[in-house]
């Protein structure tokens, strides 16, 4: 209590100020208009600084709960994405199995829609790998073709996924002839384009335009026949002075494959036991 008392006799006179200025400050502000607009004023500001302040520092502690949030919810909204994604690809595959039907060159066949997963197009060997495999009924020596043309044949088979030989690879030939004529020869790859081919063993004394049409033979048991291919741009001499080698211009955009079809035939192992029997005779 003397402590007190000692403080208060020291201090005395800084007191006695203080309480006369808090006396004039009040007596200021509550009359006078403009005063007490002003201390309005600046006590709503501070009160929104220390309220803003408060929330900040009140905020900071939440923020594990709100990121937790966030991610739930992210994680829910990347599940329906994936759902639409799935649903869209069945419209897609829909709407390419009624295209498939218009088709009159594929008519007697059946087919598998798959979508492609990985394509090379500037290696000496390409290769497709699609999203469909043996569960799927897909088969090794199965042909692969898009909307514009073909694109290769199947060569090896998982359970869910399936390896294609590009047209753009060399150990690839497929049967082709031009479009109206009887007579057919090789197209392989030359390495040179990833939109060129050459169709090799053409007779010389056939007459051929540049942009006629390059089409499947059906000489086999792999592409039935008439399927598009390509259009000859040029012409060249090969080795044996009585044949050409037409240069093709490939109707198929291998740098954006996207959809492919796999065809089924039903009757191709039958074809492949007759040309068996036929070879060993």
């Amino acid at each position: 209590m003397r402590n007190l008392l000692d403080f208060i006799l020291r201090y005395s006179s800084w007191l006695v100020f203080l309480f006369y200025v808090v006396i004039s400050c009040t007596l200021l502000f509550q009359k006078n208009p403009y005063q007490h607009y002003i201390y309005l004023t600046s006590a709503n500001k501070v009160s929104s600084m220390v309220y803003n302040a408060t929330s900040n520092v009140t905020s900071y502690f939440y923020l594990h709960d709100i990121n937790e949030d966030l991610q739930h919810r992210n994680a829910s909204l990347e599940l329906e994405v994936i759902d639409l994604r799935k649903q869209i690809q069945k419209y897609q595959e829909a709407l390419t199995a009624s295209d498939i039907e218009l088709d009159s060159a594929l008519m007697p066949y059946d087919f598998i829609i798959a979508h492609v997963i990985s394509n090379s197009i500037s290696r000496p060997h390409n290769y497709i790998t699609i999203e469909k495999g043996a569960l799927d009924s897909i088969r090794p020596e199965m042909g692969v073709v898009d909307q514009n043309g073909v694109v290769g044949m199947v060569n090896i088979v998982g359970d869910h996924t399936a390896r294609v030989i590009s047209l753009l690879n060399p150990k690839m030939r497929l049967s082709c002839k031009v479009k109206g004529r009887e007579y057919f020869g090789s197209l392989v790859w030359d390495g040179k384009s990833p939109d060129e081919a050459l169709l090799e063993e053409m007779p010389r004394h056939e007459t051929f335009r540049k942009g006629d049409t390059i089409v499947t033979s059906g000489y086999s048991a792999v592409f039935p026949p008439d399927i598009p291919v390509g259009t000859i741009i040029s012409h060249e001499k090969e080795h044996d002075d009585n044949f050409y080698a037409l240069r093709i211009k490939l109707f198929t955009d291998f740098s954006r494959l996207s959809t492919v079809r796999v065809i089924t035939n039903e009757i191709k192992d039958e074809l492949n036991a007759i040309s068996a029997g036929e070879e060993n005779d």
